[in-house]
């Protein structure tokens, strides 16, 4: 094969075939093929696109680049859970535990984050003495011991999208479809799980801004899982605030044990169950939505699932009582409240703002060498449509510094606007996409 061909083939708007597709997508995972010559047909790519055909070869052959999980040595249907990231989304760390406490295998395996805050290993890894770096067998083993483990991903775990990530980062070709949806896809086929929920943000804080752009990608990635054999589905949720309240890494894993402990409740939760509910469908242990949800709040409101928490953490070398004493978190030694500059009513937040002033804190990554520092952060005091006085707390910054505080105050305050029309507050599920269709809510 010749890769000059392939790029002039793209440049053209010409569809690949599935041997040149796997041909350049294994150069990319051994290195034969330059970076410019990927690049550039990353250009292609993103320029002319890709038919279905072409995307599910795309998708199909960087899983294959590297490892392929098996699973299927495990009990019932394994199920995991992918977000296209937000800010204040802890989502995993309530539904995986409640999931599992209904009988149902997570085997999930995640990334770090890189940006406005940590990614779900880097919550865990909050936890004093929690490892996310244990081997298959070890993976394997603690599934089908206690029904869940969040560890990250195998090093050689689609490879190719590794390669390809890191050029689409510089050369300005993440914002292609068949390129977003097929290294998202990819990493959750080589993990191994048969029913994958996918949690497409929408809004200002996410991805793709609009609703029309995020029912197309949630669709783009639940053909081509299906089309590959795995039962997916998206629910497309709302990232024009914070999900949660909480923003940070010890910071979210507090709010998580809070959910599970039954002391909290609010939109985290409520999303949380929606996607655990339809994890539960997609393994054939509820028969519909009310009963799935059902199933996981009698997991919630026993305790079942702060148990199936704490036995995580055990189990991967952390400290469980944290799950009883939430102190024993990295705790911040500047705690300092954020108060609003005027009075009205909240009426929209910068939430991409919010996670940068939570990453210049150390929340964060800004480039993968940072070490984060897993006390800082905030907690956010009001979400939109809510009517706030003058002085009254926006934010509680946990800071290592009186002029980190100061300044992720500053920042807070530039991220929230409030005026003097109460503004509706935000919906937080948009659409619901099978491979069925779409249906907007």
């Amino acid at each position: 094969m010749n890769m000059v061909e392939i790029i002039e083939k793209k440049k053209l708007a010409q569809a690949l075939t599935r041997e040149e597709i796997e041909w350049f997508v294994q150069g990319a995972a051994n290195g034969s093929i330059p970076d410019y010559q990927l690049a550039a047909l990353l250009m292609a790519i993103r320029l002319n696109g890709m038919n279905r055909e072409e995307t599910v070869q795309l998708t199909l052959a960087m899983a294959h680049s590297g490892d392929i999980c098996d699973l299927s040595a495990l009990p019932g249907i394994p199920v995991d859970k992918h977000s296209t990231g937000g800010v204040g989304d802890t989502t995993t760390l309530i539904l995986a535990p409640l999931v599992a406490a209904c009988g149902v295998p997570v085997a999930k395996m995640s990334g770090r984050g890189l940006g406005h805050t940590g990614g779900t290993l880097d919550k865990l890894e909050s936890i004093p003495g929690l490892r996310v770096d244990l081997s298959e067998e070890a993976f394997l083993r603690q599934v089908r011991d206690i029904g869940v483990a969040v560890i990250g991903q195998t090093k050689n775990l689609a490879p190719a999208d590794k390669t390809l990530y890191a050029l689409r980062d510089v050369t300005a070709t993440v914002d292609s479809l068949p390129l977003i949806a097929s290294s998202i896809v990819s990493k959750k086929l080589a993990s191994g799980a048969q029913g994958v929920v996918l949690d497409v943000k929408t809004g200002a804080g996410a991805l793709m801004h609009t609703t029309e752009a995020s029912i197309e990608l949630a669709q783009t990635m639940v053909r081509i899982g299906c089309d590959a054999g795995r039962r997916m589905m998206a629910l497309v949720t709302d990232m024009g605030e914070p999900l949660g309240s909480h923003v940070g890494n010890a910071l979210e894993v507090k709010e998580a044990i809070d959910a599970l402990s039954g002391r909290v409740q609010g939109p985290l939760l409520e999303v949380s169950l929606e996607l655990g509910a339809r994890m539960l469908m997609l393994a054939d242990a509820a028969t519909n939505v009310a009963d799935a949800k059902q199933k996981l709040m009698d997991a919630l409101e026993s305790g079942r699932g702060l148990d199936r928490l704490r036995a995580m953490i055990a189990a991967q070398g952390g400290d469980p009582a944290c799950c009883d004493d939430v102190t024993r978190l990295p705790q911040a030694p500047v705690v300092r409240d954020v108060p609003a500059a005027t009075s009205g009513y909240v009426q929209q937040m910068d939430t991409v703002g919010l996670g940068s002033a939570a990453q210049a804190m150390g929340a964060g990554r800004r480039v993968k060498t940072d070490v984060i520092d897993p006390a800082v952060g905030f907690v956010m005091r009001c979400r939109i449509g809510d009517r706030i006085a003058a002085g009254e707390a926006l934010a509680t910054v946990h800071a290592r510094d009186e002029a980190t505080a100061q300044a992720a105050g500053e920042a807070i305050r530039r991220c929230v606007a409030v005026g003097v029309q109460k503004a509706a507050p935000c919906k937080l599920i948009h659409a619901i996409v099978t491979h069925d269709g779409v249906e907007r809510l």
